[in-house]
């Protein structure tokens, strides 16, 4: 068995289509095929159905790419750790964020202590993160919610209140503190359906009898800030995204469940090199000097 026919078999079972692997793989379909098919003569069992020129992983297959995946997944972590202690750390930092506002200084920091990194940083669902750590292609996800799941290690770094970001204009402007039930019938701005800030505040305006009005949904908090200083509604945005304005006034919440955590995500078995120890660190620092 080799290592390409591995690496060949989980192309095609993740797209289960061999001409789309092959555009894939950069190899012609005849070459691809030809392979699939010897390893599947090495382990004396076929690994897909085939019916009408269409593939279909089967148990066999399924129980194989565990294995496989497993197998290339280790080697690699090897040649990463072989790599970070022969002082030739010269790959990247591969970051997933969903809470994003919180990553420019973060970033910035990075750049400082470790300027001969490169990084890369993808903003991603919390489905999109959690499949991309369990495949060990994250080293550090920055993510809110957090995500309790075998394999992945999850340390809350942060308690993040949502607040009220209200035109210095609105009656509201000069209050201290509101109840989500004052914002019944006001015109809210606010993250789209199945951001967890949206969950956290449509689910506390369900326990009083209402449901939230929105007239613009996004899925940047940062951008939300100047459609309230423009008088378009009261926006409600984690605390960690506030912005100096004039025109904004950003008044705390008094409901207690209308905060979310910010965690720092990673597959416990994927290696920490000395790049992912040095982001940790600044991660939590800047979290500890808040």
């Amino acid at each position: 068995m080799e290592l390409l026919q591995l690496q060949y078999f989980i192309e095609v079972a993740r797209l289960e289509h061999m001409t789309e692997a092959a555009r894939s793989l950069h190899v012609t379909q005849s070459s691809l095929s030809k392979t699939i098919q010897r390893l599947e003569e090495d382990l004396g069992a076929p690994l897909f159905d085939r019916t009408n020129r269409k593939l279909r992983l089967n148990d066999f297959g399924r129980l194989f790419l565990a294995r496989a995946e497993r197998a290339l997944f280790e080697l690699e972590q090897g040649r990463r750790e072989l790599r970070d202690l022969a002082d030739r750390e010269s790959g990247t930092l591969k970051l997933a964020v969903t809470a994003a506002s919180v990553l420019p200084p973060i970033l910035s920091e990075f750049r400082k202590r470790m300027p001969e990194v490169r990084f890369h940083a993808e903003r991603l669902t919390k489905m999109e993160t959690t499949e991309r750590l369990l495949r060990g292609e994250i080293d550090y996800a920055l993510s809110s919610p957090s995500a309790q799941v075998e394999g992945i290690v999850c340390r809350i770094v942060h308690i993040d209140p949502i607040v009220a970001a209200v035109p210095a204009s609105h009656p509201l402007a000069g209050r201290d503190l509101l109840s989500l039930k004052e914002l019944r019938g006001e015109p809210l701005i606010g993250a789209k359906k199945g951001y967890g800030t949206r969950d956290l505040v449509e689910r506390v305006a369900a326990g009083y009898g209402f449901e939230p009005d929105y007239v613009y949904e996004g899925d940047e908090p940062s951008r939300l800030i100047p459609l309230a200083e423009a008088d378009i509604g009261i926006a409600l945005i984690p605390a960690t995204a506030r912005e100096d304005r004039p025109g904004v006034r950003y008044i705390p919440l008094e409901e207690p469940e209308l905060k979310r955590e910010i965690a720092l995500l990673r597959n416990q078995h994927r290696y920490l090199s000395r790049a992912a120890a040095a982001f940790r660190d600044i991660v939590i620092e800047y979290f500890a000097a808040e």
